[in-house]
């Protein structure tokens, strides 16, 4: 299983993963936009231009990953829930242990389920207030 620290900007994720580059190097191994997403086809210019996901290989085993939160997702951008932990299960079984398991008592943001872009993702808070994406990808 790989975990990987994951961000959540408020409009400004293409900047600070520009910066973020700049010091670390690589290349962006994806990069998607609000756009891309079913349903945004009304949303303004800026909102889908917004980055929808960013990754930026750290190393072999660490991705630094992160989104823009658009205006009426979820709380919206709060200092604080900026940060979350993006765990990638090697199985659909064992992304939904790990979802069950440690969002007991917590609040589900969104329930595991297949994703537009091909994943099995959910995420939620958990009891102590810490924020987890779950996702299983065939591909990793």
């Amino acid at each position: 299983m790989k975990v990987n620290p994951y961000l959540i900007f408020d409009g400004n994720a293409e900047d600070a993963f520009n910066f973020y580059k700049s010091v670390f190097g690589g290349e962006f191994s994806s990069v998607n936009r609000m756009g891309e997403a079913p349903g945004t086809e009304n949303e303004s210019e800026e909102v889908k231009n917004r980055l929808m996901h960013i990754s930026l290989p750290l190393s072999e085993t660490v991705t630094l990953m992160a989104s823009d939160c658009g205006p009426g997702m979820g709380e919206g951008f709060l200092i604080g829930n900026n940060v979350n932990i993006s765990i990638h299960p090697a199985s659909r079984e064992e992304a939904d242990r790990l979802f069950n398991g440690l969002s007991a008592g917590g609040k589900v943001e969104m329930p595991m389920a297949d994703m537009f872009w091909g994943d099995y993702f959910g995420s939620f808070t958990d009891k102590f207030g810490v924020n987890w994406m779950v996702n299983y990808s065939k591909h990793f």
